[in-house]
């Protein structure tokens, strides 16, 4: 699913210089946690989130790596975009996520009369006092579930852009802040599918990561029809953590340190997406940052204070691949973004490493059938 690293083992490849520097930054900053306190928040936060991941588990089983990704991407701060065909759990993921956490769930079903004021919310004029009343929409929510983004028109679809980047929506020129924790979990079907509409380029880029769920296998599949002959195993899970704790591991991934050499290593990932014969549009300068916050969080979720090469690697597909756009011709080479990104992280060189001769650039194979 995702790309092997090209190294067995990958040092965090930092200096001694950076490593003195960044320890020695920590105790003495203002606002800052010393390594002591960090160990601590690091242990408690590995915890939380191997609960979170076990809830989300027991109920979407047969997809490793889901759960992972899905809670880095709450951690990380962004927000998660699941693609795939009808009936295979895309809603059944994100309400587990939802219902792990004690906190506030709104659900959305986007469909093609839906309004943008049926997302934000409505001014409405009471007669008894003369005055207009704000009534809420599902997006003040801590978590907020759309289904089927793309079954709504393009307009009321960008009424989520402001909520997504800034965490807050203005509704008749008043602004309002939205809750924190604020997480974004929108399911998607294939646009080839009836009644759909393609997520605008400036959308597709305000979502940090895409999964694909997929087909489980025969054995994860017969586990499925055993849980839920009787019951819905939703409707027995309870919550193994709150939204404030989220919100305080969030700036515990934000105290995990990057190596420059590391921080290059996701430059040159991106950048090489935006300078390819086969690619007509590459990953945007939020690419990198919101790829490096990803990675961080995978990083805190292992217990490490510091990021690992790996951990970029592991995230490039999920985080890279719905931002490009291909070209023409390799589009109808049978070639997907998914290959692209591949390809471009067995190609480019990881720090402390170098890669040996590889195909020039562009020289797809056709990719294999079934994947």
């Amino acid at each position: 699913m995702h790309p092997e690293p090209v190294s067995p083992t990958v040092t965090d490849a930092r200096t001694e210089t950076e490593v003195t520097e960044a320890h020695a930054s920590r105790p003495g900053a203002a606002g800052q946690a010393s390594p002591a306190d960090l160990a601590r928040d690091l242990d408690e936060l590995v915890a939380a989130t191997a609960r979170v991941r076990a809830a989300v588990d027991s109920v979407v089983s047969g997809r490793p790596g889901l759960a992972e990704i899905t809670v880095a991407v709450l951690l990380a701060g962004g927000h998660l975009l699941i693609e795939d065909v009808p009936g295979v759990g895309k809603t059944t993921l994100a309400k587990a996520l939802a219902r792990s956490i004690d906190c506030r769930v709104g659900r959305i079903q986007f469909t093609p009369d839906l309004l943008p004021s049926d997302l934000t919310g409505v001014n409405i004029f009471r007669t008894a006092t003369h005055d207009f009343e704000f009534r809420p929409g599902p997006v003040f929510n801590n978590v907020v579930i759309g289904d089927e983004i793309n079954r709504a028109s393009p307009k009321t679809q960008s009424a989520l852009l402001e909520c997504m980047e800034e965490g807050q929506t203005t509704i008749d020129g008043t602004t309002h802040a939205l809750p924190r924790p604020f997480l974004v979990v929108a399911t998607q079907n294939p646009v080839e599918m009836e009644g759909t509409y393609p997520l605008p380029e400036a959308q597709r880029d305000r979502f940090m990561a895409r999964l694909t769920v997929g087909y489980p296998d025969t054995e994860a599949e017969l586990l499925m029809l055993d849980r839920q002959e009787a019951s819905d195993p939703l409707a027995h899970l309870s919550p193994v953590t709150t939204g404030e704790d989220m919100v305080r591991y969030a700036e515990v991934v934000r105290s995990v340190y990057a190596a420059t050499t590391v921080k290059q290593y996701v430059l040159d990932l991106v950048g090489a997406t935006r300078h390819h014969d086969g690619l007509r549009l590459g990953a945007s300068p939020r690419a990198s940052l919101q790829l490096l916050r990803a990675a961080k969080a995978v990083a805190a979720m292992s217990g490490r204070e510091h990021v690992l090469p790996d951990d970029v690697q592991t995230l490039a597909v999920p985080v890279l691949a719905h931002r490009l756009i291909l070209s023409t011709e390799t589009r109808l080479a049978g070639v997907t973004p998914e290959h692209m990104v591949d390809e471009i992280v067995r190609r480019t060189d990881v720090p402390g490493t170098r890669v040996s001769a590889l195909p020039p650039a562009g020289s797809f194979a056709r990719p294999a059938r079934g994947r």
